[in-house]
């Protein structure tokens, strides 16, 4: 019987943000976490068949470590990653901080990963079914980053059921640069280009919240014609509330939890009346119960995902959301 995360978040509270990130994995891998079969009502995004409509955010299995694991906790889909095609360590520690106070975590990994390789690898050790998709990211010392994603895809993409492009992650710089029209339109080419001749997954965008209302419309605009599968939104944000009251508040990287429920749905809410049903869209940010899950499929989200939300409320977040939607 699962240790009840009350107990457990205490003891994980008392190690650094990063630790208790590992030891969350580790404990995964050991099977500690329990089972707890997947529940819901079945979706179909880009033709794909999620088991429920609540999956795992990328981040926090970077390197494909615990898929079964987190598959067993009842999500309907794990998106892996970010993966970069050579291993590479990130920023310095230390670079994840809790702002407890704020229900919201400030993260600056800086596209951490053991390369895609290493991923791939332990992606053949997979032992159960269930929908996986990975978020491809670009090395940052390269030269080439939309080379980058064609050579994660090809290495990992017979692998997974989807790939989702990120350009959105505050922790590389110059990669948001990529999020104009040129840009996506560069990558979706290259993209679509090393599928060609062999097995394609459907390719997903993820976006930063921090979009200006001209790149709101550039991207609108672009996704149908460029073959963006569906659109997740959305990524950490750069912005700093004045609602902040952790004295971390102030560091350096991507800011998600809890105040970005707020501004993540609002920008849900403009793709979804801009696109019009031409891309579906997955909900993602700041979601820590189940009316939060509703909340963004009532905004126009087929689907949502969570992370930060587990920091503080655990697995048990799962099963209250995938309830909350099954209700809906």
């Amino acid at each position: 019987m699962p240790i009840p995360y009350a107990l457990v978040r205490r003891l994980l509270f008392a190690l650094d943000a990063e630790r208790a990130h590992r030891a969350t994995i580790s404990a995964l891998k050991l099977g500690l976490a329990g089972a707890r079969p997947p529940k819901g009502n079945p979706v179909e995004v880009a033709g794909v068949r999620f088991a429920n409509p609540v999956g795992l955010a990328a981040g926090f299995d970077k390197d494909a470590e615990a898929v079964d694991a987190l598959l067993g906790l009842g999500f309907g889909f794990v998106e892996i990653g970010g993966v970069t095609p050579k291993p590479q360590p990130g920023n310095p520690k230390p670079r994840v901080f809790r702002l407890t106070g704020d229900q919201a975590v400030i993260n600056r990994y800086g596209l951490n990963s053991a390369g895609a390789e290493a991923v791939a690898r332990n992606l053949e050790k997979r032992r159960k079914p269930g929908v996986v998709g990975v978020n491809l990211g670009a090395n940052k010392e390269s030269e080439d980053r939309i080379g980058d994603y064609a050579e994660c895809l090809k290495v990992i993409g017979p692998l997974v059921d989807f790939a989702t492009v990120n350009v959105s992650s505050p922790n590389t710089p110059g990669l948001r640069a990529l999020q104009d029209r040129a840009a996506l339109t560069g990558i979706f080419e290259r993209l679509h280009a090393a599928q060609s001749g062999g097995r394609a997954i459907p390719l997903f965008l993820k976006v930063a919240p921090d979009l200006s209302d001209a790149d709101i419309d550039d991207i609108a605009e672009a996704a149908p014609e460029i073959g963006v599968a569906a659109l997740v939104v959305s990524n950490t944000t750069i912005a700093r509330p004045n609602s902040l009251t952790s004295p971390h508040a102030q560091e350096t990287g991507g800011l998600s939890g809890a105040p970005l429920m707020g501004p993540s749905t609002d920008l849900l809410r403009r793709f979804h009346e801009k696109l019009d049903g031409r891309v579906p869209l997955i909900g993602v940010g700041g979601i820590l119960s189940g009316a939060d899950a509703k909340a963004k499929i009532d905004a126009g989200a087929a689907a949502v995902q969570i992370y930060s939300g587990l920091v503080y409320r655990g697995p048990e977040l799962v099963g209250e959301c995938v309830e909350a939607l099954a209700q809906a």
